[in-house]
Protein backbone atom coordinates (compact mmCIF):
# COMPACT_ATOMS: atom_id res chain seq x y z
CA UNK A 1 0.00 0.00 0.00
CA UNK A 2 1.34 3.70 -1.10
CA UNK A 3 1.61 6.57 1.39
CA UNK A 4 -1.42 7.84 -0.06
CA UNK A 5 -3.32 5.30 0.11
CA UNK A 6 -2.86 4.34 4.15
CA UNK A 7 -3.87 7.66 4.38
CA UNK A 8 -6.90 8.47 2.70
CA UNK A 9 -9.49 6.78 5.70
CA UNK A 10 -7.32 9.59 8.16
CA UNK A 11 -7.86 12.52 5.31
CA UNK A 12 -11.62 12.14 4.97
CA UNK A 13 -11.91 11.09 8.50
CA UNK A 14 -10.86 14.58 8.87
CA UNK A 15 -13.10 16.05 6.33
CA UNK A 16 -15.90 14.31 7.97
CA UNK A 17 -15.27 15.40 11.22
CA UNK A 18 -14.55 18.97 10.97
CA UNK A 19 -17.41 19.10 7.96
CA UNK A 20 -19.62 18.41 11.45
CA UNK A 21 -17.68 20.98 13.52
CA UNK A 22 -18.33 23.71 11.24
CA UNK A 23 -22.55 23.10 11.65
CA UNK A 24 -21.99 23.38 15.27
CA UNK A 25 -19.31 26.40 15.18
CA UNK A 26 -21.23 28.33 12.62
CA UNK A 27 -24.68 27.78 13.13
CA UNK A 28 -25.36 26.27 16.99
CA UNK A 29 -25.62 29.48 18.38
CA UNK A 30 -28.18 30.58 15.29
CA UNK A 31 -30.25 27.27 16.52
CA UNK A 32 -30.06 28.34 20.19
CA UNK A 33 -31.81 31.42 19.61
CA UNK A 34 -34.13 30.33 17.69
CA UNK A 35 -35.04 27.51 20.55
CA UNK A 36 -35.42 31.04 22.26
CA UNK A 37 -32.29 31.74 24.33
CA UNK A 38 -30.30 35.04 24.79
CA UNK A 39 -27.05 36.02 24.32
CA UNK A 40 -25.65 34.97 27.81
CA UNK A 41 -27.81 31.90 28.02
CA UNK A 42 -26.56 31.06 24.25
CA UNK A 43 -23.38 31.82 26.08
CA UNK A 44 -23.85 28.95 28.85
CA UNK A 45 -24.22 26.18 26.60
CA UNK A 46 -21.31 27.06 24.29
CA UNK A 47 -19.20 26.79 27.74
CA UNK A 48 -20.55 23.73 28.44
CA UNK A 49 -18.67 22.55 25.43
CA UNK A 50 -14.69 23.52 26.38
CA UNK A 51 -15.84 22.41 30.30
CA UNK A 52 -16.63 19.20 29.24
CA UNK A 53 -13.42 19.04 27.07
CA UNK A 54 -11.37 19.89 30.15
CA UNK A 55 -12.04 16.63 31.43
CA UNK A 56 -12.77 14.29 28.33
CA UNK A 57 -9.94 15.47 26.30
CA UNK A 58 -6.99 14.38 28.90
CA UNK A 59 -9.39 11.02 29.94
CA UNK A 60 -9.51 9.97 25.97
CA UNK A 61 -5.75 10.66 25.24
CA UNK A 62 -4.91 8.79 28.73
CA UNK A 63 -6.68 6.03 27.44
CA UNK A 64 -5.38 6.15 24.02
CA UNK A 65 -1.76 6.04 25.22
CA UNK A 66 -3.01 3.16 27.97
CA UNK A 67 -3.90 1.11 25.38
CA UNK A 68 -2.03 2.25 22.41
CA UNK A 69 -4.24 2.78 20.11
CA UNK A 70 -5.82 5.92 18.61
CA UNK A 71 -8.13 4.50 15.86
CA UNK A 72 -10.67 2.45 18.41
CA UNK A 73 -10.21 5.58 20.76
CA UNK A 74 -11.61 7.87 17.96
CA UNK A 75 -14.33 4.62 16.70
CA UNK A 76 -15.48 4.59 20.40
CA UNK A 77 -15.97 8.87 20.19
CA UNK A 78 -17.39 9.19 17.30
CA UNK A 79 -20.46 6.44 18.12
CA UNK A 80 -20.93 8.58 21.20
CA UNK A 81 -21.22 11.51 18.84
CA UNK A 82 -23.53 10.14 16.52
CA UNK A 83 -26.04 8.19 20.07
CA UNK A 84 -25.47 11.93 21.82
CA UNK A 85 -26.51 14.31 19.27
CA UNK A 86 -29.81 13.03 18.17
CA UNK A 87 -30.95 13.13 22.48
CA UNK A 88 -28.99 17.04 22.16
CA UNK A 89 -31.06 18.47 19.35
CA UNK A 90 -34.07 16.92 21.08
CA UNK A 91 -33.50 19.23 24.24
CA UNK A 92 -35.53 22.37 24.49
CA UNK A 93 -34.94 23.74 27.99
CA UNK A 94 -31.76 25.33 29.05
CA UNK A 95 -31.07 22.80 32.00
CA UNK A 96 -31.70 20.22 29.79
CA UNK A 97 -29.85 21.35 26.57
CA UNK A 98 -26.73 22.54 29.25
CA UNK A 99 -26.49 18.87 30.60
CA UNK A 100 -27.05 16.54 27.58
CA UNK A 101 -24.65 19.02 25.59
CA UNK A 102 -22.09 18.22 28.57
CA UNK A 103 -22.83 14.84 27.11
CA UNK A 104 -22.48 15.46 24.02
CA UNK A 105 -19.27 17.49 24.25
CA UNK A 106 -17.73 14.37 26.10
CA UNK A 107 -17.74 12.50 23.08
CA UNK A 108 -17.21 15.39 20.14
CA UNK A 109 -14.24 17.46 21.43
CA UNK A 110 -11.39 14.96 21.32
CA UNK A 111 -12.10 13.79 17.95
CA UNK A 112 -10.23 16.72 16.50
CA UNK A 113 -7.52 16.03 18.65
CA UNK A 114 -7.06 12.24 18.39
CA UNK A 115 -7.37 12.67 14.64
CA UNK A 116 -4.79 15.53 14.88
CA UNK A 117 -2.28 13.51 17.16
CA UNK A 118 -3.01 10.58 14.57
CA UNK A 119 -2.00 12.81 11.90
CA UNK A 120 1.28 14.12 13.77
CA UNK A 121 2.75 10.45 14.32
CA UNK A 122 1.47 8.78 10.54
CA UNK A 123 3.30 11.73 9.16
CA UNK A 124 6.09 10.97 11.22
CA UNK A 125 6.34 8.08 10.38
CA UNK A 126 6.03 8.09 6.59
CA UNK A 127 7.96 11.28 6.62
CA UNK A 128 5.04 13.50 4.87
CA UNK A 129 4.47 17.05 5.46
CA UNK A 130 1.70 17.33 8.88
CA UNK A 131 0.07 20.10 7.78
CA UNK A 132 -0.84 17.97 3.96
CA UNK A 133 -2.68 15.78 5.74
CA UNK A 134 -4.32 18.34 8.55
CA UNK A 135 -5.50 20.60 5.31
CA UNK A 136 -8.24 17.81 4.95
CA UNK A 137 -10.20 18.63 7.98
CA UNK A 138 -10.01 22.62 6.66
CA UNK A 139 -11.19 21.52 3.66
CA UNK A 140 -14.06 19.76 4.88
CA UNK A 141 -15.15 22.74 6.91
CA UNK A 142 -14.87 25.07 4.02
CA UNK A 143 -16.91 22.34 2.06
CA UNK A 144 -19.51 22.17 5.30
CA UNK A 145 -20.08 25.91 5.83
CA UNK A 146 -20.66 26.39 2.18
CA UNK A 147 -23.35 23.48 1.46
CA UNK A 148 -24.90 23.67 4.97
CA UNK A 149 -25.38 27.20 5.16
CA UNK A 150 -27.11 27.51 1.56
CA UNK A 151 -29.24 24.30 2.91
CA UNK A 152 -30.30 26.06 6.52
CA UNK A 153 -31.06 29.73 4.54
CA UNK A 154 -33.49 27.42 2.57
CA UNK A 155 -35.02 24.88 4.91
CA UNK A 156 -34.29 26.65 8.17
CA UNK A 157 -31.72 26.24 10.91
CA UNK A 158 -34.10 23.71 12.92
CA UNK A 159 -33.07 21.22 10.74
CA UNK A 160 -29.47 21.09 11.33
CA UNK A 161 -29.34 17.99 12.80
CA UNK A 162 -29.59 16.39 9.44
CA UNK A 163 -26.42 17.21 7.69
CA UNK A 164 -24.61 16.88 11.43
CA UNK A 165 -25.53 13.09 11.37
CA UNK A 166 -24.80 12.54 7.59
CA UNK A 167 -21.25 13.87 8.31
CA UNK A 168 -21.69 11.93 11.09
CA UNK A 169 -22.01 8.67 9.93
CA UNK A 170 -19.53 9.13 7.28
CA UNK A 171 -16.76 10.01 9.88
CA UNK A 172 -17.83 6.91 11.38
CA UNK A 173 -17.25 4.66 8.20
CA UNK A 174 -13.68 5.85 7.33
CA UNK A 175 -12.71 5.71 11.15
CA UNK A 176 -13.03 2.02 10.91
CA UNK A 177 -10.64 1.82 7.78
CA UNK A 178 -8.02 3.66 9.38
CA UNK A 179 -4.39 2.75 9.74
CA UNK A 180 -3.40 2.74 14.07
CA UNK A 181 -0.32 3.66 15.15
CA UNK A 182 2.41 1.25 15.85
CA UNK A 183 3.74 2.28 19.84
CA UNK A 184 6.71 0.13 20.81
CA UNK A 185 6.54 1.71 24.29
CA UNK A 186 5.46 -0.27 27.26
CA UNK A 187 1.35 0.71 27.77
CA UNK A 188 1.61 3.94 29.69
CA UNK A 189 0.87 3.88 33.43
CA UNK A 190 -0.49 6.94 35.90
CA UNK A 191 2.62 7.88 37.36
CA UNK A 192 4.00 8.77 33.45
CA UNK A 193 1.55 11.72 33.61
CA UNK A 194 3.52 12.99 36.26
CA UNK A 195 5.81 13.67 33.19
CA UNK A 196 3.15 16.11 31.60
CA UNK A 197 2.74 17.68 35.03
CA UNK A 198 6.16 18.83 36.16
CA UNK A 199 6.40 19.92 32.71
CA UNK A 200 7.21 23.49 33.36
CA UNK A 201 7.98 24.85 30.07
CA UNK A 202 5.31 23.03 28.96
CA UNK A 203 2.50 24.24 31.30
CA UNK A 204 3.79 28.37 30.96
CA UNK A 205 3.49 28.02 27.32
CA UNK A 206 0.00 26.92 27.25
CA UNK A 207 -0.90 29.38 29.90
CA UNK A 208 0.70 32.11 27.38
CA UNK A 209 -1.02 31.13 24.41
CA UNK A 210 -4.28 30.95 26.07
CA UNK A 211 -4.87 34.76 26.15
CA UNK A 212 -4.69 34.30 22.46
CA UNK A 213 -7.14 31.38 22.38
CA UNK A 214 -9.88 32.58 24.52
CA UNK A 215 -9.94 35.89 21.67
CA UNK A 216 -9.95 33.12 18.85
CA UNK A 217 -12.66 30.82 20.74
CA UNK A 218 -15.11 33.78 21.41
CA UNK A 219 -14.90 34.59 17.99
CA UNK A 220 -15.87 30.87 16.74
CA UNK A 221 -18.58 31.18 19.39
CA UNK A 222 -20.29 34.51 18.34
CA UNK A 223 -18.90 35.86 14.75
CA UNK A 224 -22.06 34.33 13.39
CA UNK A 225 -24.72 36.13 15.75
CA UNK A 226 -21.92 39.19 15.38
CA UNK A 227 -22.83 38.51 11.19
CA UNK A 228 -26.60 38.48 11.89
CA UNK A 229 -26.54 41.79 14.34
CA UNK A 230 -24.70 43.72 11.50
CA UNK A 231 -27.44 42.60 9.15
CA UNK A 232 -26.02 39.02 7.91
CA UNK A 233 -28.25 35.86 7.03
CA UNK A 234 -27.23 32.48 7.59
CA UNK A 235 -25.91 32.51 3.71
CA UNK A 236 -23.28 35.22 4.85
CA UNK A 237 -22.12 33.38 7.92
CA UNK A 238 -21.63 30.48 5.90
CA UNK A 239 -19.64 32.46 3.38
CA UNK A 240 -17.80 33.62 6.33
CA UNK A 241 -16.46 30.48 7.29
CA UNK A 242 -15.82 29.66 3.66
CA UNK A 243 -13.59 31.68 2.95
CA UNK A 244 -11.83 31.91 6.54
CA UNK A 245 -10.92 28.02 6.19
CA UNK A 246 -10.04 27.85 2.69
CA UNK A 247 -7.38 30.20 3.50
CA UNK A 248 -6.68 27.65 6.53
CA UNK A 249 -6.41 24.84 3.69
CA UNK A 250 -3.86 26.85 2.01
CA UNK A 251 -1.72 28.26 5.10
CA UNK A 252 -1.79 24.42 5.98
CA UNK A 253 -1.25 22.81 2.83
CA UNK A 254 1.83 24.85 2.17
CA UNK A 255 3.55 24.54 5.04
CA UNK A 256 6.30 22.71 4.16
CA UNK A 257 7.48 25.67 2.14
CA UNK A 258 7.23 28.30 4.98
CA UNK A 259 7.54 26.46 8.45
CA UNK A 260 10.78 25.83 8.97
CA UNK A 261 11.86 29.26 7.91
CA UNK A 262 12.19 30.38 11.55
CA UNK A 263 11.90 28.95 14.87
CA UNK A 264 8.53 28.00 15.99
CA UNK A 265 8.08 30.52 18.35
CA UNK A 266 8.33 33.34 15.73
CA UNK A 267 5.26 32.09 13.67
CA UNK A 268 3.46 31.89 17.11
CA UNK A 269 3.84 35.77 17.90
CA UNK A 270 3.54 36.26 14.42
CA UNK A 271 0.38 34.92 14.43
CA UNK A 272 -0.40 36.70 17.72
CA UNK A 273 0.40 40.03 16.22
CA UNK A 274 -2.43 39.61 13.05
CA UNK A 275 -4.46 38.24 15.72
CA UNK A 276 -4.27 41.84 17.52
CA UNK A 277 -5.04 43.67 13.97
CA UNK A 278 -7.86 41.40 12.83
CA UNK A 279 -10.00 42.26 16.00
CA UNK A 280 -9.28 45.54 16.04
CA UNK A 281 -10.51 45.86 12.21
CA UNK A 282 -13.47 43.74 13.23
CA UNK A 283 -14.67 46.08 15.87
CA UNK A 284 -14.59 49.13 13.92
CA UNK A 285 -17.00 47.41 10.89
CA UNK A 286 -20.51 47.93 10.64
CA UNK A 287 -21.35 45.88 7.06
CA UNK A 288 -21.01 42.20 7.06
CA UNK A 289 -19.42 42.25 4.00
CA UNK A 290 -16.00 43.35 5.55
CA UNK A 291 -16.06 40.53 7.78
CA UNK A 292 -16.79 37.65 4.90
CA UNK A 293 -14.06 39.58 3.14
CA UNK A 294 -11.54 40.09 6.03
CA UNK A 295 -11.89 36.50 6.86
CA UNK A 296 -8.87 35.58 4.64
CA UNK A 297 -6.73 36.78 7.62
CA UNK A 298 -8.58 33.50 9.65
CA UNK A 299 -5.79 31.24 7.90
CA UNK A 300 -2.34 33.28 8.83
CA UNK A 301 -4.13 33.43 11.88
CA UNK A 302 -5.35 30.41 13.01
CA UNK A 303 -3.41 28.48 10.63
CA UNK A 304 -0.07 29.51 11.26
CA UNK A 305 -0.99 29.66 14.94
CA UNK A 306 -2.19 26.25 15.60
CA UNK A 307 0.32 24.47 13.27
CA UNK A 308 2.94 26.43 15.20
CA UNK A 309 2.05 25.73 18.77
CA UNK A 310 1.37 21.77 17.95
CA UNK A 311 4.48 21.51 16.54
CA UNK A 312 5.61 23.14 19.59
CA UNK A 313 4.23 21.18 22.00
CA UNK A 314 4.99 17.60 20.10
CA UNK A 315 8.85 18.61 20.72
CA UNK A 316 7.99 19.05 24.59
CA UNK A 317 6.31 16.38 25.49
CA UNK A 318 7.92 12.28 25.58
CA UNK A 319 7.10 10.58 23.19
CA UNK A 320 5.33 7.52 25.47
CA UNK A 321 2.56 10.12 25.78
CA UNK A 322 1.84 12.04 22.72
CA UNK A 323 -1.62 11.52 22.88
CA UNK A 324 -2.42 12.49 26.26
CA UNK A 325 0.27 16.14 25.81
CA UNK A 326 -1.74 16.66 23.00
CA UNK A 327 -4.93 16.32 24.49
CA UNK A 328 -4.16 18.64 27.17
CA UNK A 329 -2.93 21.02 24.74
CA UNK A 330 -6.33 20.68 23.04
CA UNK A 331 -8.13 21.15 26.75
CA UNK A 332 -6.34 24.19 27.03
CA UNK A 333 -6.99 25.61 23.53
CA UNK A 334 -10.27 24.70 22.95
CA UNK A 335 -11.45 23.53 26.35
CA UNK A 336 -10.28 26.35 29.34
CA UNK A 337 -10.51 29.11 26.25
CA UNK A 338 -13.57 28.24 25.14
CA UNK A 339 -15.09 28.52 28.48
CA UNK A 340 -14.08 31.73 29.31
CA UNK A 341 -14.74 33.36 25.74
CA UNK A 342 -18.06 31.88 25.49
CA UNK A 343 -19.33 33.09 28.69
CA UNK A 344 -17.17 36.94 28.60
CA UNK A 345 -18.52 36.98 24.71
CA UNK A 346 -21.96 35.97 26.05
CA UNK A 347 -22.11 38.74 28.16
CA UNK A 348 -20.27 41.17 26.19
CA UNK A 349 -22.04 40.69 22.87
CA UNK A 350 -25.42 40.71 25.03
CA UNK A 351 -24.64 44.05 27.21
CA UNK A 352 -22.77 46.31 24.33
CA UNK A 353 -22.62 44.47 21.73
CA UNK A 354 -20.34 43.03 18.77
CA UNK A 355 -17.56 46.13 18.17
CA UNK A 356 -17.34 46.37 21.78
CA UNK A 357 -16.52 42.20 22.09
CA UNK A 358 -13.79 42.54 19.37
CA UNK A 359 -12.21 45.52 20.66
CA UNK A 360 -11.49 43.55 23.74
CA UNK A 361 -10.87 39.99 22.58
CA UNK A 362 -7.68 42.27 20.37
CA UNK A 363 -6.56 43.72 23.78
CA UNK A 364 -6.54 39.74 25.06
CA UNK A 365 -4.61 38.91 21.87
CA UNK A 366 -2.06 42.00 22.50
CA UNK A 367 -1.45 41.02 25.72
CA UNK A 368 -0.45 37.82 24.87
CA UNK A 369 1.66 38.15 22.15
CA UNK A 370 3.52 40.50 24.65
CA UNK A 371 3.96 37.33 27.16
CA UNK A 372 5.05 35.31 24.23
CA UNK A 373 7.89 37.70 23.12
CA UNK A 374 8.97 37.76 26.88
CA UNK A 375 8.75 33.95 27.18
CA UNK A 376 10.52 33.42 23.61
CA UNK A 377 14.16 35.89 24.73
CA UNK A 378 13.57 34.82 28.59
CA UNK A 379 15.61 32.09 30.16
CA UNK A 380 12.38 29.51 29.97
CA UNK A 381 11.93 30.06 26.25
CA UNK A 382 13.29 27.97 23.83
CA UNK A 383 16.77 26.92 24.26
CA UNK A 384 15.68 25.93 27.62
CA UNK A 385 12.53 24.29 27.31
CA UNK A 386 14.30 22.07 24.70
CA UNK A 387 17.30 21.06 27.02
CA UNK A 388 14.13 20.37 29.79
CA UNK A 389 13.11 17.30 27.98
CA UNK A 390 15.52 16.00 25.89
Amino acid sequence: MSKNESLTPLKMLLFCFHATNTIILSYLPIYLKYKGLDGTEIGWVLAVGPFAAIFSQPFWGYMSDKYKTVKWTLVICIIGLLISSVLFFQMNQLIAIILMGAVFYFFTTPIGALGDSLAQRRADDLNVNFGGIRMWGSIGFATSSLIVGKVLSTVGVRYMILPYLFFGACALMVALRLTDVKVETEPVQLKDVMKIIRNKPFFIFLFIIMLISVSHRANDSFIGLYIEQLGGDETMIGLAWFVGVVSEAAVFAFAGLWFQKFHTLIFIMIAGILYTIRWFIYAAINDPIYIVSLQVLHGVTFGVFYLAAFQYITRLIPKLLQSTGHLVFYAVFFGVSGIFGSLIGGALIDSYGGNTLYFIMGCFALAGTIFLTLYHVLPFGKEHAAREVE
